[in-house]
């Protein structure tokens, strides 16, 4: 590493700064500043980088990747992380990467390592979505090893990935569904169901909104997922859903709710997963027979309108069908479902590509179509 005064052709000065990043025989680079003080602040870098790298590597010719996860990356990194996130990030490195790779020294996981690794998880029988998740979460773990020098390269995106498994087209719920489905809930449920099937949100976005979101032509969505926020547009029917829910609880506070828990407070995993279930809860011990048990109430009333595989993130793709029946754009249609517009044509492209040809039918009136054939129905059966 050197640093030299250049006299140019015109008579000026420059600075230069020469280094190899390896050894000896290993290619010269060089970089020219006009000021000396520049040069030097970039060389005292450079030797700086060298140092730590040196120490880096010291550090990881001795340190395990349980080590190193436990001791610097968890205290750091996770907490940087939506609770969910590190919840998943947590339980893929205990299950999938922790018992294989946590033994090994940081320097010892080399991409060979990890295509064994990968290889032998098939071999065991896991599935690919969890290997490609717990490969992505390794690759990042070893990504802040790089950034803290204590490896010169990221080995996991030297990798060869698993094939990821054919993606089932989804299937949207007509309104006809829904209004089934809103039928044969209680009132709670039923305006639940609008807010996932006729606003599009995920389904911890209906849990977490509150009564001062909610406009007279759109709601905003805070969303945890993404961290962005986006107004959903208010279709009419679901205003006149959410007015009625409003009317019929007591002590309404702006600030409060529009679907708490039994405490007044946000719903618990538990408290969502009993609604949503389709089986009975618990596992089956060694001898004993299959519990008998109910499923959750959005399960019943999915099981109700025929749709017994319907589940409330389903509802979602409703409103994207919605909007494309209208007409809308796929930008339009991402920016109101909070993603990007790749990611809405490759979900939702064979729904666009049925829609091409159809007539243009508004998505207010299309519920409001639903509702009054629901109506019929009911009377008709009565009588």
């Amino acid at each position: 590493m050197s640093l030299h005064r250049v006299k140019r052709e015109d008579g000026s000065v420059v600075w230069r700064v020469r280094w190899r990043d390896g050894g000896r025989g290993s290619a010269e680079r060089s970089r020219t500043f006009t000021r000396k003080s520049d040069a030097q602040h970039f060389e005292d870098e450079l030797r700086r980088r060298r140092r730590l790298g040196e120490l880096g590597l010291l550090i990881a010719s001795k340190e395990t990747l349980d080590e190193y996860v436990t001791g610097t990356w968890a205290p750091t990194h996770l907490p940087t992380l939506a609770p969910a996130t590190a919840k998943v990030y947590g339980s893929l490195y205990d299950k999938h990467i922790s018992p294989f790779l946590g033994h090994l020294k940081l320097i010892e996981i080399t991409p060979e390592a990890i295509s064994h690794w990968q290889a032998e998880r098939l071999s065991d029988g896991a599935g690919r979505v969890s290997i490609l998740k717990a490969l992505s979460v390794l690759g990042s773990i070893l990504q802040r090893a790089v950034e803290s020098e204590r490896l010169a390269r990221n080995p996991a995106r030297l990798v060869r990935k698993v094939r990821r498994p054919p993606k089932g087209e989804v299937r949207p719920l007509a309104p006809k569904t829904v209004e089934a489905m809103r039928a044969a809930s209680t009132h709670r449920d039923a305006t639940l169901i609008s807010v996932l099937a006729y606003a599009g949100l995920r389904p911890q976005e209906a849990l977490a909104l509150r009564w001062r979101d909610i406009g007279e032509r759109t709601t905003v969505i805070n969303a945890s997922k993404t961290g962005q926020r986006r107004n959903v547009r208010l279709l009419e029917p679901l205003r006149e859903d959410l007015d009625a829910w409003r009317k019929a609880q007591p002590n309404v506070r702006e600030d409060g709710l529009v679907f708490p828990g039994e405490d007044g407070e946000r719903w618990a995993p538990d408290a969502y997963k009993s609604w949503a279930r389709k089986k009975p809860r618990g596992r089956r011990k060694p001898g004993e027979k299959q519990r008998s048990g109910s499923p959750g109430p959005f399960a019943r009333a999915a099981i109700k309108a025929g749709v017994p595989e319907a589940t409330p993130y389903t509802l979602r793709h409703s409103f994207c069908s919605l909007l494309l029946h209208e007409g809308r754009s796929v930008v339009y249609v991402a920016r109101q479902l909070g993603h990007d517009a790749a990611l809405t044509l490759g979900t939702y492209g064979h729904v666009i590509d049925e829609l091409d040809e159809a007539p243009r039918i508004g998505a207010e009136e299309a519920i409001r179509a639903a509702r009054v054939s629901r109506v019929r129905d009911e009377a008709k059966s009565d009588a």
